[in-house]
């Protein structure tokens, strides 16, 4: 597995994976910029101008603080939402990295198969309300967890990348059907190859590299377990 993620990051410099990344990224701060202006409109919108308060007197510059302490807290749930933003968006373009990983390292391989636009929208769409959902709810057991926290996080995050990247990566070569049924022979091996994948998702910037370098590494893992 560290040989896969070491052939993944060595083809970094590919330009369809730079390509990618820039998508992925590009697309998310668009998104998420667009969300917190529209949110930041809103409040300005339905918030008056003062109030009064009972033995303060009127207040007046409630808008601009509750707008301020929104955009802070719009810039700390992008800062949360930033990775499962990107891994969606990515998602659309995950064919092209997994035919960049077998054009170089896997020549003469038949055309793979090709996943209608909708399918694509509608998975992305899928795992990343599942990726947001399951993180909020673990918000809980992540206090509870305490030192651990982190080992939850990687765990967790780990289950559902693997299983998702290797899904879509294996998809290309054997269909819904067979992926899954591969996945399921090597579930302990995708869990494990997933927490590895989460683990750079908690150092920043190096973790908007994830779901490039994820899915080129799945793509080598799915090789290997696909021959075996």
């Amino acid at each position: 597995m560290l040989g896969d993620f070491l052939k993944a990051l060595a083809q970094i410099g590919d330009r369809r994976f730079r390509r990618v990344l820039l998508l992925g990224v590009g697309l998310s701060l668009a998104l998420l910029a667009a969300v917190t202006f529209g949110f930041l409109w809103a409040l300005q919108l339905f918030l008056p101008d003062s109030i009064t308060l009972p033995w303060v007197g009127s207040f007046s510059g409630l808008d601009d603080i509750v707008g301020w302490g929104s955009a802070l807290l719009m810039i700390g749930l992008s800062v949360f939402l930033m990775i499962p933003v990107a891994s969606a968006f990515s998602g659309f373009f995950l064919d092209d990295v997994a035919q960049a990983v077998e054009d170089r390292h896997y020549p003469g391989l038949p055309p793979a198969l090709k996943l209608g636009f909708g399918d694509q929208l509608i998975d992305s769409a899928n795992f990343f309300a599942l990726l947001v959902a399951v993180n909020l709810v673990a918000l809980v057991l992540y206090f509870v967890a305490g030192p651990l926290a982190p080992v939850l996080f990687w765990g967790l995050n780990g289950f559902l990348l693997g299983r998702e990247y290797f899904t879509l990566v294996a998809m290309r070569r054997l269909g819904p059907a067979g992926a899954k049924a591969l996945r399921s022979r090597h579930a302990g091996r995708v869990w494990l190859a997933g927490t590895l994948m989460a683990i750079p998702l908690s150092i920043p910037l190096v973790n908007l590299l994830v779901p490039v370098l994820g899915a080129a590494s799945f793509t080598h893992l799915f090789h290997r377990l696909n021959r075996s």
